[in-house]
């Protein structure tokens, strides 16, 4: 059998089963479930809660009262939620409203925070009180929106529009306390997962506790498990910030003081007499050897230039000797025929070269002589 109502009179016993009263506006019925059937339970049954029991009727004879023996149990509605919650998730995550790709990074140091919440709400005084705490200066804008409820959907929605509209906050914080689920789902509804997924403005998801989620946590660029630890992520302590920068720079200081320490040591020994005496005995040994390539340079360039005077006096001798000018000078005289018309023959180098009657061109060292063969 299944039946629904509102639990009252939750009392766990001893031994860790759990008794309890199940109630309507007409009747009410006890029931109790053992302790090996709680651990299946993904939640803690408290007063107040609208639950749905299945389990088996008992009668308690002594007393002629009836009960139920609970073997599930779960939140009246909880199950008809969550299938369409499911459904509504795949439906944006196919349009890619929950990609990765599309997240905006949180900035570190925030000037401006809006806050898209119910400003009477406790999440609101929390994100107030840690913001004023750990960063002192920061500006905090509340844009009012009921949190549950039937029009809190389409106000959120249009809120988180007129922050980018105006261009309100570095960052916004989109969220409320801790509720049912039902409490919880003007935070999945779709008008509001489409206005986070579609700000220009940072979004920090901060719906209900650590359990809790909401669709917003998906299309949001960041999601915070509570609207205080929401709070925390903005509001990155500038104090301890600036004492770690300053840590920082007082380490590096330090560091090249000891550098410049180090090279001032190093350098202590050296006076600049005896840094000019090390650079001239570093640098004699390059100048010697400078100076001798010098000198065998200059040495094998006057021998070349030697070598080659003499090759050309040789030459020119040999040459000189070969000249018929100084043949000539010898006492040597060179004869040519002559033919018929007095011009110059060929020379005359043996003396069957002539026969008798011929006329020949004498030519001495100076002057031209005519002859005649008479006897050959």
């Amino acid at each position: 059998m299944i039946v629904e109502g509102e639990l009252s009179n939750c009392r766990p016993s001893s031994t860790g089963h759990l008794y309890f009263t199940l109630k309507d506006a007409e009747a009410s019925i006890s029931g109790v479930m053992f302790r090996n059937r709680l651990g299946s339970l993904s939640f803690e049954p408290k007063d107040g809660m609208l639950l749905r029991v299945k389990g088996s009727l008992s009668v308690y004879a002594q007393r002629g009262t009836y009960s139920i023996v609970a073997e599930e149990m779960e939140l009246a509605g909880e199950g008809e939620i969550l299938a369409m919650l499911e459904e509504r998730k795949r439906r944006l995550a196919s349009e890619g409203l929950f990609d990765e790709a599309r997240k905006k990074p949180i900035p570190r140091f925030p000037k401006i925070i809006g806050v898209v919440s119910s400003p009477t709400g406790a999440a609101v005084r929390d994100i107030v009180n840690i913001l004023s705490r750990r960063s002192g200066g920061m500006r905090v804008i509340i844009l009012p929106a009921p949190v549950q409820g039937s029009e809190a959907a389409d106000i959120i929605a249009s809120r988180i529009e007129q922050a980018n509209f105006w261009k309100l906050a570095d960052v916004l914080i989109v969220g409320r306390g801790g509720g049912s689920l039902e409490d919880l789902l003007p935070f999945s509804e779709e008008a509001v997962v489409r206005a986070i997924a579609a700000s220009k403005i940072p979004v920090i998801s901060a719906v209900g506790h650590e359990i809790d989620w909401a669709l917003s946590d998906f299309a949001a660029d960041l999601r915070a498990p509570t609207p205080s630890a929401a709070a925390e992520l903005v509001s990155d302590d500038r104090e301890k910030t600036a004492e770690k920068v300053k840590t920082l720079s007082d380490i590096l200081i330090s560091s090249i003081e000891n550098k410049l320490m180090n090279i001032r040591l190093s350098l202590k020994p050296f006076s600049p007499e005896d840094l000019e005496y090390r650079f001239r005995s570093m640098l004699q040994p390059a100048l010697v050897r400078f100076d001798d390539a010098k000198e065998a340079l200059l040495l094998n360039l006057q021998y070349k230039i030697d070598e080659l005077k003499r090759r050309l006096d040789l030459a020119y001798m040999c040459l000189d000797a070969s000249s018929p000018q100084k043949i000539l000078e010898r006492g040597y005289s060179v004869v040519s025929l002559l033919d018929s018309k007095g011009n110059k023959g060929k020379i005359v180098r043996q003396s069957s070269d002539v026969k008798n009657g011929d006329r020949l061109l004498i030519r001495p060292l100076n002057g031209l002589i005519h002859a005649e063969v008479k006897e050959s």
